[in-house]
């Protein structure tokens, strides 16, 4: 079964009008200033978006700037933060990221994927987000949600978010690249759930292969059905 990606695309984007707005995005439509993106951008790895909201309202109250946040020692940093994920880990790499800067960078926040990769906790995952989000540059940022439904649609078939980013790189059409990740991360937030995903209520759920899917179970609705074991027999390969 192969999915017409624009179709789907065009349909998801009319379905989250409504949803929960990504704190990253969030945060990019409120300013559009490339340090408060990045640093969101790390508070948010392994952390709700709520959590991360209210911890980096708490710490760019203190640190508008990488100035200021260079005169925050890293156990300041760690108490305005906590309890996002990792805040310790997270707390060293924001107290060494204005030295960074400024040694390799000239203060500035670097716009390519190379150079953001060379910062304090900067990963792939999160240089490509800053370059789309913050520089609106041609970049494909793949995390979970995105990894996980574009091998459900199977769209594409690999075992790793960098393996989806690179095949993505060669099929998805360019016009998506910035929208994919703040297109999936709310669409699996709020419908294709990792575990249980809310089949019965989603847009694609006639035209979705399901591709190693276990629907969540409406009380009252039988849960079976042949093409449902068929669904569910499937293994999802990442």
């Amino acid at each position: 079964m192969t999915i017409d990606i624009d179709c789907f695309i065009s349909i998801l984007e009319k379905e989250i009008v409504d949803y929960q707005v990504p704190v990253v995005d969030l945060i990019a439509v409120q300013t559009n200033d490339p340090y408060r993106i990045l640093v969101a951008t790390i508070l948010s790895a392994r952390t709700r978006d709520e959590v991360t909201a209210k911890a980096a309202a708490r710490l760019f109250g203190e640190a508008p700037d990488p100035a200021a946040l260079a005169g925050l020692s890293r156990e300041r940093i760690e108490l305005l933060i906590r309890p996002v994920g990792f805040f310790r880990n997270k707390g060293a790499y924001l107290a060494d990221l204005p030295g960074v800067l400024q040694r390799d960078f000239s203060g500035r926040i670097p716009d390519t994927v190379e150079e953001l990769c060379r910062l304090p906790g900067v990963g792939r995952k999160t240089a490509n987000l800053v370059v789309a989000v913050a520089f609106k540059k041609p970049a494909i940022c793949v995390d979970t949600h995105v990894h996980r439904i574009m091998n459900i649609w199977r769209y594409v078939k690999t075992d790793t978010p960098l393996a989806t980013e690179t095949a993505l790189r060669r099929k998805l059409p360019k016009i998506y690249w910035l929208k994919i990740n703040s297109i999936l991360v709310a669409f699996g937030q709020g419908t294709c759930k990792p575990r249980h995903p809310h089949c019965d209520r989603c847009v694609l759920n006639d035209r979705c292969p399901k591709i190693g899917v276990l629907p969540r179970r409406i009380p009252g609705r039988e849960a079976g059905g042949a093409s449902h074991r068929q669904t569910v027999s499937r293994k999802i390969t990442g």
